[in-house]
């Protein structure tokens, strides 16, 4: 495997790659801000027309069917794409898409089929975006100070998430059109952020075999096991979390939605946090054991609380907790897939890894929901504690298992954390 960015950091003056992250930075957060915003914007405008809770749910589902769907092929797309071309279509398609909600707010619309069709295509051009962004930053930035820069990306999402979701419901109650009118601005943006960018890096290709090109991501994987080791424990972990938020959500009857608002967000406050300590810390060697461990101590903050009958501020902390592991393995990962991945190869890898690790999402609902049926707040949360924590020890304790599942972070990586340093 061949990381970096080929010759092309070289053509590049040092003012100018900064000046080219700095844009790349803004529009990931301001498209972050727009795709959480219309996260909770799609349910509401559906229910509000509609009146009917299963509609509402059939909007958040066109939102994140695509997480599912488009992240294998569109890894191929944008490894055979120009990234900063796929980031402007797919700004400007999302501009034109909540634009047309917007129009049509003021005669009685959209039409329950045009709303589903523009929370469905929100949804494919954000996995898109994401897939793009992350192939360009390394025509951007020095592989010296990547690190750095994703760690300012990672914060960037998290801070972007945390103002987005309230946004976008505080938004909408003072007008149902204005988080529509927001966006169309936002992506508007975004979309000229990039305009004015001559050139950009040249991709591959296509392969002789449709199939081999489609699966590159995955063959990748196997011939670097620290990424392969980390999808499958951030996948874990995701569950776990996801499944306890779940826990949470179930079993806040009778709570305030400002309360239950505020413990939710601690896990972005979090993700906030650690995306700053990743900016001045080198990675650990160990992350990945490390991430099962900060896992651990969440969960057991939470399995404390709900015994304790203080469920709200032990929750919001495990949240916290998991939030700034999350944020540091996430700028870890993130960092190797820059310096170990062939460039041609980066946003199918990254397309495999999410994958992953967000279809863990859809698991973690009916797993939350189940486990509080069961035995309620209390014992749900025991359980994904008890769990977390046999796996912690198994994997800590068992040679084969730990080296397969947290194998240190690569040679290759440890070199050139070692040279910023």
């Amino acid at each position: 495997m061949q990381g970096g960015a080929g010759g092309q950091l070289h053509e590049i003056p040092v003012s100018s790659r900064k000046a080219r992250f700095a844009l790349v930075w803004a529009g990931s957060a301001i498209s972050t801000i727009g795709t959480r915003t219309l996260g909770v914007a799609y349910p509401l405008l559906a229910l509000a027309q509609t009146k009917s809770p299963t509609v509402a749910g059939l909007a958040g589902f066109a939102l994140t069917i695509p997480i599912l769907v488009f992240y294998i092929p569109g890894g191929l797309l944008v490894d055979r794409i120009s990234p900063r071309r796929i980031i402007l279509c797919a700004e400007f398609g999302r501009l034109l898409s909540v634009a047309s909600v917007l129009i049509m707010l003021p005669f009685e619309g959209p039409s329950l089929t045009h709303l589903l069709a523009a929370a469905a295509a929100e949804g494919t051009l954000w996995v898109l975006y994401t897939l793009a962004e992350a192939a360009l930053l390394p025509s951007v930035v020095q592989p010296a100070l990547m690190h750095q820069a994703l760690a300012k990306s990672e914060a960037a999402s998290h801070v972007a998430a945390i103002a987005g979701r309230p946004l976008g419901g505080y938004l909408f109650a003072v007008g149902r059109y204005i988080p529509f009118a927001l966006n169309t601005v936002l992506f508007f943006v975004s979309w000229s952020l990039l305009f004015g960018w001559r050139g950009g890096s040249g991709r591959r290709p296509a392969g002789p075999s449709l199939w081999r090109d489609l699966t590159g991501g995955f063959l990748a994987l196997k011939q670097l096991p620290f990424l392969g080791s980390s999808i499958m424990v951030t996948t874990f972990t995701n569950l776990m979390v996801n499944a306890l938020i779940m826990v949470f959500v179930a079993g806040s009857a009778g709570m305030a939605s400002l309360d239950i608002g505020l413990v939710l967000a601690a896990g972005g406050a979090g993700g906030a946090a650690g995306s700053i300590l990743a900016f001045y810390l080198p990675p650990v060697r160990h992350v990945l054991q490390i991430h099962m461990w900060i896992w651990v101590l969440g969960l057991s903050l939470a399995a404390l609380g709900a015994a304790l009958g203080e469920k709200s501020w032990f929750f919001a902390l495990a949240l916290f907790v998991t939030g700034v592991g999350g944020a540091l393995s996430n700028v870890a990962i993130r960092s190797v897939e820059v310096h170990a991945v062939d460039p041609g190869t980066l946003a199918r890898v990254v397309g495999a890894s999410r994958l992953s690790s967000h279809g863990a999402l859809c698991l973690a609902a009916p797993l939350g929901g189940l486990l509080v049926t069961w035995g309620g707040v209390e014992k749900g949360s025991l359980a994904l504690f008890g769990v977390m924590l046999l796996v912690a020890l198994l994997v800590g304790v068992i040679g084969p298992l730990r080296r397969r599942l947290t194998p240190p972070l690569p040679d290759l990586f440890k070199k050139e954390s070692l040279m910023v340093g």
